[in-house]
C-alpha cells in the first residue's frame, strides 16, 4: 500500500487536519474551531469460531482507530461480506456481538452495507469527534519521550495456533480477552496528558506501526524488547511454528527499518512483528505524563524511549 499511495496525489484542504500522508490511523476534518470529525474503516475475516465473539472483536478493532487519534466514537456503519446461503442466525450473532461492544463504547450503529461474497468479512466505518487542538497523531513523537504500550502482543500467533488446533484453551481465552478489550480504557487513562504521538498496534505489528511513527516523527524509537508485554502462550506458539503469513510480510516490510536485536531470542524477535488484531495503543509522551498514565492504568507498560533520528527508525535494545 505504501507503493500505491506514493503514486497518488496528496489531498489538501483548509480544514483537513490529518490525511493519509503519514499512514495515520484515521482521517481528521475540522468542522468548527471546537470540533473535528475522525473517520476510519476496517474489516477482516473471522479469527475465532464463535460468531458473537468475532463481531465483538471486529467492533473493538474498528473503534480503536478513533481513540488512537484522541477522539470519541459517535456512530458506526457496518461493512459486511456474507456468503450466499449463510445461516441468518449466525449473521445475527455476529452483529449482536458487535452491537454490545459499540454500546459499551457509547457508539451508535446507524446502518451499513453488505455484499454477497464466498468469504465472510465484517467490520465498521466509524465516525468520531475530537477537539482540533487535541488530535493525537503518529507524527509528533519527540526525543526524550517515553514509549508506553497498553496491550500485550501475540494475537496473530495464538490465532494461527487456534486454526491449527495446537493452542491451549487458556492462551485462546487470554487472546480473546485482549482483543475484545476496548481501547476506551487506555484512552480514558491518558485523559488530558500531553500526548506527542500515538497509534494503535494492529496488522503491521509493533515494528511496522513503530516504523510509521518513527518515520513520520523523523526520530528513532528505542525499544527495550524484553519490556514489551506478551500474551500468555505467545512465545510457545512461535516455538510450535504457528507464525501467520502476516508476520513474515511484516518482517519483509519493516525489518530493514529495525536495528539491533541480535542478542534477542528468535521467538521474542518474531513477536515484535506479529500482526495484531485489536491491539493496544502505542503512546509517546513526556516522562512525567507517562508516570501519571501508568498510575491510572498499570497495564500500560513502558517499553522504551524516543531519540534523535539515528541509523535506523527503530533500535532494539
Amino acid at each position: 500500500m505504501d507503493q500505491v499511495l506514493a503514486l497518488l496525489p496528496r489531498v489538501a484542504g483548509d480544514n483537513l487536519i490529518v490525511g493519509f500522508e503519514t499512514a495515520d490511523d484515521a482521517g481528521v476534518f475540522r468542522l468548527t474551531q471546537e470540533c473535528a470529525l475522525v473517520q476510519t474503516v476496517d474489516f477482516f475475516t473471522p479469527i475465532v469460531d464463535d460468531p458473537a465473539t468475532f463481531g465483538a472483536i471486529a467492533a473493538a478493532n474498528s473503534l480503536s482507530d478513533v481513540w488512537a487519534m484522541g477522539g470519541r466514537p459517535l456512530t458506526a456503519l457496518s461493512v459486511a461480506c456474507f456468503p450466499p446461503g449463510a445461516d441468518p442466525a449466525m449473521l445475527a450473532a455476529i452483529i449482536r456481538g458487535a452491537m454490545e461492544k459499540l454500546a459499551e463504547a457509547g457508539c451508535l450503529l446507524v446502518g451499513g452495507h453488505s455484499v454477497a461474497d464466498n468469504e465472510l468479512k465484517f467490520g465498521f466505518a466509524v465516525t468520531g469527534m475530537v477537539h482540533p487542538e487535541r488530535v493525537w497523531r503518529n507524527s509528533g513523537a519527540r526525543p526524550g519521550d517515553v514509549l508506553l504500550l497498553s496491550k500485550g502482543l501475540g494475537t496473530g500467533v495464538i490465532g494461527t495456533a487456534l486454526k491449527r488446533g495446537i493452542a491451549e484453551e487458556t492462551w485462546v481465552a487470554g487472546a480473546i480477552a485482549s482483543m475484545t478489550e476496548l481501547n476506551l480504557h487506555a484512552w480514558r487513562a491518558i485523559g488530558e496528558a500531553q500526548v506527542h504521538g500515538c497509534t494503535d498496534v494492529t496488522g503491521f505489528g509493533l515494528m511496522g506501526h513503530g516504523r510509521e511513527m518513527a518515520l513520520a516523527s523523523q526520530a528513532t524509537l528505542e525499544v527495550e524488547a524484553r519490556e514489551v508485554p506478551l500474551l500468555a502462550g505467545a512465545l510457545e506458539c512461535v516455538r510450535l511454528g504457528a507464525a501467520p503469513g502476516g508476520l513474515k510480510n511484516n518482517r519483509e516490510f519493516a525489518g530493514g527499518a529495525v536495528g539491533g536485536g541480535e542478542a534477542l531470542e528468535p521467538e521474542l524477535l518474531a513477536l515484535l512483528f506479529d500482526p495484531q488484531t485489536s491491539g493496544g495503543l502505542l503512546v509517546s509522551l513526556p516522562e512525567s505524563e507517562a508516570e501519571t498514565v501508568q498510575k491510572r492504568r498499570p497495564s500500560f507498560r513502558r517499553i522504551g524511549r524516543v531519540r534523535e533520528r539515528g541509523a535506523h527508525p527503530i533500535q532494539l535494545l
